[in-house]
């Protein structure tokens, strides 16, 4: 596996992870505050159109690296969780990273 499939993955990963902060905290500021509805506006399609991003990113690692359904599909939902990306994304890059280099695999963690 290319090393620039896991670096996409990774890169999305953290952008959408920090959109999704960015997106939780304008809410915070629409609902609780009644302020900042245009922003909000703004960076949930951002962010939306950035998770679009993620999944094809995600999907493309997940295939390469031969995952079953539920890891995929965890690795994709965690987009969508605030803060779930970047803890994904670590374990996912220490189970791939032997891929990328070529030695065996890391054990698979439940």
């Amino acid at each position: 596996m290319k090393r620039s499939v896991l670096t996409r993955y990774r890169v999305m990963a953290y952008i959408t992870a920090v959109m999704l902060l960015v997106l939780c905290t304008c809410m915070v500021f629409k609902y609780g505050f009644d302020t900042g509805e245009d922003l909000t506006l703004v960076v949930s399609q951002i962010h939306g159109v950035l998770y679009i991003i993620y999944l094809v990113f995600a999907f493309d690692l997940g295939s390469k690296a031969k995952w079953p359904f539920g890891k995929l599909l965890w690795v994709l939902v965690a987009g969508t969780i605030p803060t779930a990306a970047f803890f994904v994304e670590r374990k996912v890059t220490h189970e791939v990273e032997p891929l990328v280099s070529g030695a065996e695999p890391a054990p698979a963690q439940v």
